[in-house]
């Protein structure tokens, strides 16, 4: 039985979830319905029979591709309660082999739907602000002029707010996507009322009619029907946020259907007047709601975006912690909620982006071209990921998993193969700009691979060198010094050249490592394992999950022994720096020697990272041929 605390904090949720996870899905209707019809890339013909069959592909592709897969299935298949990709990838690869070409498939295929993910986070703000402001030009043609500037002002607005934090006007964004919905719900339903004959299109018959008697023309629209889906991908990965059930329920009881209504009611509007296709969405409001609908479109957009945004942030944050994208500066921006950060690198390269796309595209129908090929891409990668987990995790046997998927995987399919011939006018760009984001993941990972194993080349094993330390009588100064490395069983570059430099070393000497394990967070218990040597030695290492905040004093601080948990005035953090030199004929190619090099040389830095005191870090260089 739920308490009344649980029955509270489930309405809470359900609440915050609304604002959060579905601004980009439920903005779809300002766009959707327009581009079938009235598109410049393979327009439908507004007839009964056609307007019938796109709206029941509407409703099953929300029926079957949100709702079972993402809803009922997709959600199972979560890492300690984490979802999105990176999540469902780190998942698949815990019961792998390690370097096996089945894991490396897997690494390859998260990254690259990963990389879309960005592609797709810089066309939504860009489409969903464009499309809300365009309402302006259905209310007087003098607006026209004005659409893009008044776009831009309101997405660089949204930008440069990022620095603020969402938690301030986060609490708005429950109630007013409830309004939004209802609004939705409400101006649908009286254009249905007024043509109850759109609701047959229920019968999935209309929908296969259409298909099978426009092959050519029907094959098209489904480039655009998969508008109506974009953003199922925001349900999976906010699940860590909120829980399944508050998801669950708001869609099921609140979302879905507003949606299905309005769509179902921009269907009837076109049966009664066809011109309405300039706009079908406002066209549905009274003359009098125009200005005050196309204001709450825009925050509606100016939430959805804000919710793209805040997941390329998570996103990067959990690629940092894997080892696939270099350090970053992370602010957080809320003291109660360590989810809420800011990524300055990642904000303005996202606004540059956008810009560039809003003046290179002008307007909602020319970005739509765009809009698609990223979103079914990401959808066909997490039904692989869902087979491996479900193998492996699940222990299905392959047969079962392929065959629970297959139907996915078809319509996923038939929604990209659709979306592929938009390439040319517009769908490149997610494709490249993707395809940019994932060289420079794959480049990183290899390249600190390639150093590690040139580090491990002219590595000394620990335990012997602490023992010959030990014999040598070697001088010790007051005071504790801890050398970061990322192989705890070697004598890690600093502590070699420190001993060089000073012929001498601290009273208490710490190797530490920091280790970064395939769940979202570690438990405080597991933090930190300890492991004394000779000589006042000692072997530390620190564990995170992905989406933990890394923060080596506080660990060390979590500590019973205290040589460990001491005084910071006391201590030293010795770390070493590398200087990396391009070499031909090594295991990687040349430009990518050199990409790594200028990546590696612009990383920020692992003292901030780490929040380690920065006047008590001493950096010692090292020069390393690749």
């Amino acid at each position: 039985m739920q308490t009344e605390h649980d029955k509270q904090r489930l309405a809470t949720l359900t609440l915050a979830a609304l604002g959060i996870v579905y601004g980009d899905i439920g903005t779809s209707p300002l766009y959707a319905i327009k581009e079938v019809f009235g598109g410049p890339h393979h327009p439908v013909p507004i007839t009964p029979g056609n307007v019938l069959g796109i709206l029941s592909l509407f409703f099953w592709s929300l029926i079957i591709v949100v709702t079972i897969k993402y809803v009922s299935f997709i959600m199972r298949a979560n890492n300690k309660g984490e979802g999105g990709i990176i999540a469902l990838m780190t998942l698949a690869l815990q019961k792998g082999t390690p370097g096996t070409w089945q894991q490396k498939l897997l690494v390859m295929l998260g990254l690259f739907g990963a990389a879309l993910f960005y592609g797709d986070g810089v066309i939504t703000p860009a489409i969903s602000v464009l499309s809300a402001v365009e309402g302006l030009e259905i209310i007087t043609p003098a607006f026209k002029p004005y659409i893009l500037p008044i776009s831009l002002a309101i997405l660089i607005g949204l930008f440069a707010f990022q620095r603020n934090g969402s938690a301030s006007v986060g609490a708005l964004f429950g109630p007013v996507m409830v309004l939004w919905f209802a609004v939705l719900a409400a101006f649908g339903a009286l254009a249905i009322t007024a043509n109850p004959s759109v609701l047959a299109a229920i019968n999935p018959m209309y929908g296969f009619q259409f298909l099978l008697g426009n092959s050519a023309l029907g094959f098209f629209a489904l480039g655009a029907v998969v508008l109506c889906i974009t953003g199922a991908e925001a349900l999976y990965a906010d699940m860590g946020h909120f829980g399944a059930k508050p998801i669950q329920y708001a869609w099921l009881g609140y979302v879905m259907p507003a949606l299905l209504i309005n769509y179902f009611g921009q269907g009837a509007l076109l049966l009664a007047d066809p011109g309405a296709i300039e706009n079908p969405f406002y066209l549905l409001a009274p003359e009098w709601a125009r200005y005050p609908l196309v204001i709450l479109a825009t925050i509606a957009t100016v939430i959805a975006s804000q919710a793209v945004i805040s997941g390329a942030f998570s996103i990067t944050q959990q690629a940092i912690q894997l080892g696939y994208t270099p350090r970053l500066e992370i602010q957080h921006t809320s003291e109660k909620q360590i989810g809420q950060i800011y990524l300055p690198a990642i904000n303005w390269l996202l606004l540059i982006s956008i810009i560039a796309l809003v003046i290179g595209f002008g307007s909602s129908s020319r970005l739509a071209a765009a809009y698609g090929i990223a979103v079914t891409g990401t959808m066909l990668i997490t039904n692989i990921l869902a087979i491996a987990v479900a193998v492996r995790v699940w222990d299905w046997s392959p047969a079962r998993a392929i065959l629970g998927a297959l139907p996915f995987i078809c319509i996923d399919l038939g929604f990209f193969l659709a979306n592929s011939v938009k390439i040319p006018d517009g769908g490149w760009f997610p494709l490249a700009f993707g395809l940019g984001i994932f060289i420079l993941l794959t480049t990183w990972k290899r390249g600190r691979e390639l150093l590690g194993l040139r580090l491990a080349e002219e590595a000394i094993a620990l335990q012997p060198f602490v023992a010959r330390l030990v014999m040598g009588g070697i001088e010790r100064v007051p005071g504790t010094a801890i050398f970061l490395t990322p192989n705890p069983d070697s004598v890690p570059h600093a502590l070699l050249h420190s001993l060089k430099h000073y012929k001498a070393l601290h009273e208490q000497v710490i190797v530490l490592s920091v280790q970064v394990v395939d769940l979202p967070y570690v438990p405080d218990v597991d933090r930190v394992e300890v492991r004394r040597l000779d000589g006042n030695f000692s072997q530390v290492t620190v564990q995170y999950g992905f989406k933990d905040e890394p923060d080596i004093p506080a660990a060390l601080a979590m500590c019973h022994e205290s040589w460990l948990a001491g005084d910071m005035t006391d201590t030293s953090f010795f770390l070493g720096r590398e200087t990396l030199i391009p070499s031909f004929g090594s295991d990687m190619a040349y430009w990518r020697e050199l990409l790594f090099i200028a990546m590696f040389r612009n990383a920020g830095s692992a003292t901030a990272f780490f929040k380690i005191p920065s006047n008590r870090v001493v950096e010692l260089g090292t020069q390393v041929v690749l």
